[in-house]
């Protein structure tokens, strides 16, 4: 680690406190604004949209203007949403609250990348290390996140009003941590020259392919079972002090393991730790089938954390083996897009399902996902042992 992967994983957890914030408090408040019990996710929604929307947006600004420019930029779009939203709730308008948490997707997508940009501030050979010491970053967030919604919940009058305008002051923060970056310089390309090849052939990749279902699929069975807990504690009866300690333990699982899943990786191989985390993702589906009480709860969210960390760290360290240096702009927006896009999907479907057919069905759907990620990855290793044997 040197200063540039320290300041780059603060940044990571700040990126995280805004996450956790949104998810915590989001859904609550589009229950109390929305027309209809079943639109509640649809602020969340909106944030994961927002991102998919932008992949390409900051893919273009990250190879004009560069890391630094490009997530500055993302987070001076953090701090004005940070305030729409504040607005949406002070004004009692659910609509606005939506549009502001889309805008807030730019912002999203920029943090996306914070993970590959880790491996750029890195030597190749520690590559794998720097990527999950960035993402472990992301414990900050894990007990700021909850504790910031928790105690600005009712500091404004309206609930949740102070959490926003705390999120403002959350992207200020950032912004100074940022300045402190020096990310490599990006050699000038001179008119005509060649970007690598075409995006459609790096994708057809079954190393692309898989750490995309990887990443899309683990991210998004997070976010089906992450978005609707604060809802499905609700229903149960139970304060939000209680859904912000499990979204609390859940994020420390999604991040404290970056300390050790690099050394993991570099160990025992990238799909093996990618297939624990499938196993975890089955074992907290299990938990969470087994009854409603708080330490269900809790153990779920947390084994579901490490099982999206295992996922998610190996995605991205199988992803990198997939394109070339001038490709990367193109490749990583695309991983993202197709990250986001499933995060849409399970965001909206999270509150429906949830408020309509309560948490056990959820958690049984949640189950196709996880088992269309274990044939990927045997599908891969298969492949793989088959080239080993013909190259021998």
């Amino acid at each position: 680690m040197n200063k540039n992967l320290w300041l780059l994983a603060a940044a990571q957890g700040l990126f995280l406190t805004n996450n956790v914030v949104f998810i915590a408090i989001n859904g609550l408040v589009g229950l109390s604004l929305a027309p209809a019990g079943w639109m509640a996710t649809l602020p969340v929604m909106g944030y994961v949209v927002g991102g998919a929307l932008s992949t390409g947006l900051v893919a273009r600004s990250q190879a004009r203007w560069g890391r630094q420019v490009s997530f500055q930029l993302g987070l001076a779009v953090a701090l004005g949403s940070a305030l729409l939203c504040a607005a949406a709730l002070h004004l009692g308008s659910f609509w606005l609250l939506v549009l502001a948490t889309v805008v807030a997707g730019y912002y999203s997508a920029n943090g996306q990348l914070y993970r590959f940009a880790a491996g750029e501030l890195a030597a190749p050979a520690y590559r794998e290390k720097a990527v999950s010491l960035v993402l472990a970053g992301g414990l900050i967030g894990a007990v700021a996140g909850p504790n910031l919604a928790n105690h600005t919940r009712d500091g404004l009058g309206a609930p949740f009003l102070g959490a926003y305008l705390a999120l403002a002051g959350v992207a200020l923060l950032s912004m100074a941590v940022m300045a402190g970056i020096r990310f490599p310089a990006q050699p000038p390309r001179a008119p005509g020259a060649a970007s690598g090849r075409p995006l459609g052939e790096i994708l057809r990749q079954p190393v692309f392919v898989v750490a995309t279902v990887g990443a899309a699929l683990g991210y998004g069975v997070m976010n089906l079972l992450m978005a609707a807990t604060p809802l499905a504690m609700q229903v149960c009866g139970m304060p939000f002090s209680d859904a912000a300690l499990v979204l609390e333990w859940h994020v420390i699982g999604m991040f404290a393991p970056g300390f050790f899943t690099g050394h993991l990786i570099k160990r025992f191989g990238v799909l093996p730790v990618m297939g624990v985390g499938v196993l975890l993702n089955a074992l907290c589906i299990g938990i969470a089938l087994s009854g409603q009480d708080l330490h269900q709860f809790l153990v779920a969210l947390f084994l579901l954390g490490v099982g999206w960390n295992f996922l998610f760290t190996g995605s991205t360290t199988l992803a990198m083996q997939a394109y070339r240096p001038e490709e990367k702009d193109k490749a990583q927006a695309a991983i993202n897009f197709f990250v986001f896009a499933t995060m849409a999907v399970t965001s909206f479907a999270s509150g429906a399902l949830v408020t309509t057919q309560g948490w056990a069905l959820l958690n049984l759907g949640s189950l196709l996902p996880v088992a269309l990620t274990g044939v990927a990855l045997l599908w891969l290793a298969a492949r793989r042992r088959a080239h080993s044997r013909e190259t021998v």
